[in-house]
């Protein structure tokens, strides 16, 4: 029986699933959820579609077999399961940079190991381990396929230990030698005398936007469904870069005020600036130049040089405030 509903999956715990809806309610795409033991709810701005709660793992196989259309998960999930044995050709990434929940897979060697701090020096002690145990390195790891790879393609001689429960004390009890896990701050591991690898980093993760991509080529509405919650996103997320900046200034006319920014390379706006008339109080002055308002697009990394440019051409009163969208 053909499936009629549309599926967007939000990982089910943990900060990512905190991330997700922080994200998807700042993108206007609040999930309304009325039983918080609820695993299903919905999005009022897509009436269509289903929110589901799921475990990481089961996401990446639901979107990979279609029982899940759409779904928001962590690269390094995606990329561990996808590097592994599963078959990924029908799992499209729609978005690769939501821009939240980052965080790094790094290796971690104990602090004790002191003359261990690159990938040169770890292939050094894996050779020393070898030759005075007879054994290979041991790496304790929830991503043994990504983890793997990266030991492999260094030309580290490894054996690769999975776990499933706390990582950081496997080292101190004796089971691996060290460790790869996901580090944001690197807080617990210095609690547990580990230390990161100054090239160690195996990938750089933050949460992604996939697709079955069997749904999206033959089902008109996931396709509609997936371009909406894309825009909704991207209009977030370019506004995320960006103020809108007000200002006040004289001139002899809106086209002599435009040549004057349209000068500098900071205040030119999107497509130029927005000039409209100010009625004063006293009537036009007797220069014969008027006030106009100005209103422009400025990237926030170009905040302080827009209104140095705007000073310098006679700007003044200038407000700066958030942007919520920007629509392409």
């Amino acid at each position: 029986m053909t499936r009629t509903d549309i599926r967007l999956a939000i990982p089910s715990n943990g900060r990512l699933e905190t991330d997700a809806l922080d994200f998807l309610k700042a993108s206007g795409l609040r999930v309304r959820r009325i039983n918080p033991r609820q695993y299903t709810a919905t999005i009022p701005m897509l009436p269509d579609v289903a929110a589901l709660w799921q475990r990481q793992n089961d996401i990446v196989r639901g979107i990979r077999l279609g029982t899940l259309d759409l779904a928001i998960v962590g690269l390094d999930v995606l990329k561990e399961r996808c590097t592994g044995a599963m078959d990924c050709d029908n799992i499209l990434v729609l978005h690769n940079e939501l821009d939240i929940s980052h965080c790094e897979l790094h290796l971690a060697v104990p602090q004790a190991w002191v003359d261990v701090n690159t990938l040169a020096e770890l292939v050094q002690k894996a050779q020393h381990i070898q030759s005075a145990e007879a054994r290979p390195l041991r790496v304790a790891t929830k991503f043994p396929n990504l983890t793997a790879q990266f030991l492999s393609d260094h030309h580290i001689p490894h054996e690769i230990v999975k776990a499933d429960g706390t990582l950081e004390i496997a080292p101190a009890i004796g089971y691996a030698d060290m460790i790869t896990d996901l580090v944001s701050t690197g807080t617990t591991l210095k609690a547990n005398q580990l230390k990161q690898l100054e090239d160690g980093m195996v990938l750089h993760s933050q949460a992604v936007l996939i697709a079955n991509k069997k749904a999206l080529q033959e089902r008109p509405q996931v396709r509609e469904t997936a371009h909406d919650l894309l825009e909704y996103i991207e209009a977030y997320l370019r506004a995320q870069q960006c103020y809108t900046v007000t200002a006040n200034m004289r001139g002899e006319s809106p086209e002599a005020i435009s040549a004057s920014m349209l000068a500098h390379p900071h205040i030119r706006g999107l497509q130029g600036p927005t000039i409209s008339p100010v009625i004063p109080h006293h009537g036009i002055p007797n220069n014969g130049k008027r006030w106009y308002a100005i209103n422009i697009i400025v990237r926030r990394k170009d905040l302080s040089a827009a209104i140095r440019e705007l000073r310098a051409i006679g700007g003044s009163g200038v407000i700066v405030t958030e942007v919520k969208y920007i629509f392409e």
